[in-house]
């Protein structure tokens, strides 16, 4: 049996999300939801990894940002107690370049952070942080340019330069 949320996410995405199958769980009827909770357990997935994960995109969906509302840009992250024990610097590097190259702004880049503590890892590598930006992006209106670049770095060794 699969056990993590990342799972039950990385599956949604791979097969509902990517497939421009518009569903969050919160806006489901209580039929699809259902559903689609069946599938998810035949997949291998235990209720309780599916109910956390539908919970985690809840909350990805309800902190989109107002349409209209310019980005911030914003100072220097530093990181505090339980983030560096679950990112490590590979992967808080990547989030600098990301803001960087203008791929995350600022808000962008706390609800990546937000949606990373919120797994229940204990560590998050770098490609599942990739992930977690993927998703993020996905859920962001004008954000499509960015996650379409996100999309080929998730194949890639090395991130290519943002043109």
């Amino acid at each position: 049996m699969k056990e993590s949320i990342l799972d039950v996410l990385l599956y949604l995405f791979e097969h509902y999300f990517a497939n421009d199958i518009d569903l969050v769980p919160g806006d489901a009827s209580a039929g699809q939801e259902g559903s689609l909770m069946g599938e998810l357990i035949e997949a291998g997935f235990s209720p309780t990894e599916i109910r956390k994960a539908f919970d985690w995109l809840n909350a990805l969906a309800q902190q989109r940002p107002a349409p209209g509302v310019p980005r911030a840009s914003g100072p220097t992250r530093v990181y505090h107690g339980q983030e560096l024990d679950k990112l490590d610097v590979e992967a808080r590097g990547f989030l600098l370049f990301l803001e960087q190259q203008a791929v995350l702004d600022a808000d962008q880049r706390e609800l990546v952070l937000d949606r990373a503590m919120a797994l229940d890892q204990d560590e998050l590598d770098l490609d599942d942080l990739k992930w977690v930006v993927l998703m993020v992006l996905f859920n962001q209106p004008g954000s499509e340019a960015a996650y379409a670049w996100m999309e080929t770095q998730m194949y890639l060794d090395e991130p290519e330069p943002v043109h």
